[in-house]
């Protein structure tokens, strides 16, 4: 079977109605002379290839390990030649019309180990006991945040900017408020409750000698009434340098991460972690399910009584 004559009517269009240049006209000859292939191997011409032929060889790019943006790109070229072909009277349907591109997988969320974690927060409980002077308030106010991010999994707006009156009758739960006004109960470990009973204590004697009539917990200066995202940012940053952790690898939204993350490894509900995480879709938390699939994994491995003969997983 010969060489496909529409394909250089196709790449001809494109150089002399839409001015592509020469290399992306090379980049849609490399992708449909490949595409053109796989239609020798069907004993079709390509241009007249079904939907579910194409579908096939896009299967194949799959398996092949084709990157999404890959597959993608050839996908295009398909559609734009086959949509060529039905608007110049060449075929009368469009076979790629129905075709969808491939989804690109949602990256896993950067996060730490328990071991990190508590080490991480070791460091800063130990620079609010021993911090002195100026550094002393910032000291002890970092270590709250740190407990409060890792105890509540807090999105970093609701930590910086929870009021004084954050708090509960019942001081082992706060009350939040999250994104569309929604809000949600978290509940408190003992860690988070003492390092705020701390911090609290602490701005009272402060404020006996600076006035500050601010309604935030975390009051500032600034424009916004209170601590920056920016700031706790860059707190946290010089908090993983000093503990010897790549500061890179550290931020609120990873500790959010990890708080999620090590929660379900341990057998919390992923319901569960959607209404402390503040999730309004439970689509959105199950990008944790890799978590679920390892616990999962680990309970057959570890507990069928056949493990020892098909552990296979």
């Amino acid at each position: 079977m010969g060489r496909d004559s529409h394909l250089e009517l196709f790449l001809e269009m494109l150089s002399a109605e839409r001015g592509a240049a020469q290399n992306t006209l090379s980049a849609y000859r490399r992708d449909l002379e490949h595409f053109e292939s796989f239609a020798r191997t069907t004993g079709v011409k390509m241009r007249a290839l079904s939907t579910e032929q194409i579908r096939t060889y896009l299967g194949q790019l799959n398996d092949e390990g084709l990157a999404v943006s890959t597959r993608s790109r050839k996908l295009s070229a398909l559609r734009q030649y086959y949509r060529f072909l039905f608007i110049e009277g060449l075929r009368g349907d469009d076979p790629a019309s129905e075709l969808s591109a491939p989804k690109k997988a949602r990256s896993l969320p950067k996060t730490l180990s328990v071991d990190e974690v508590d080490h991480l927060l070791e460091i800063a409980a130990r620079e609010a006991r021993t911090a002195t002077g100026r550094k002393r308030l910032p000291a002890i106010r970092l270590n709250c945040l740190l407990e409060l991010l890792y105890a509540t999994g807090l999105r970093v707006t609701e930590l910086v900017s929870l009021p004084k009156t954050f708090m509960r009758a019942d001081d082992r739960m706060i009350m939040v408020k999250g994104k569309g006004g929604r809000e949600r109960i978290v509940p408190l470990n003992t860690a988070a409750r003492r390092a705020i009973a701390a911090y609290v204590s602490h701005m009272k004697e402060h404020h006996k000698k600076v006035r500050n009539a601010s309604a935030f917990l975390f009051p500032s200066s600034g424009v916004d009434g209170h601590l920056t995202r920016q700031r706790l940012v860059q707190e946290l940053k010089a908090l993983a340098g000093r503990a010897g952790l790549p500061p890179e690898n550290i931020s609120p939204h990873v500790l959010r991460h990890a708080f999620a993350s090590h929660l379900l490894e341990r057998g919390a509900d992923l319901r569960a972690v959607q209404q402390l995480l503040g999730h309004a879709d439970i689509s959105t938390t199950q990008i944790y399910t890799h978590v679920l699939d390892e616990r999962l994994r680990s309970l057959v491995n570890d507990h069928h009584p056949l493990a020892s003969y098909t552990n296979r997983l």
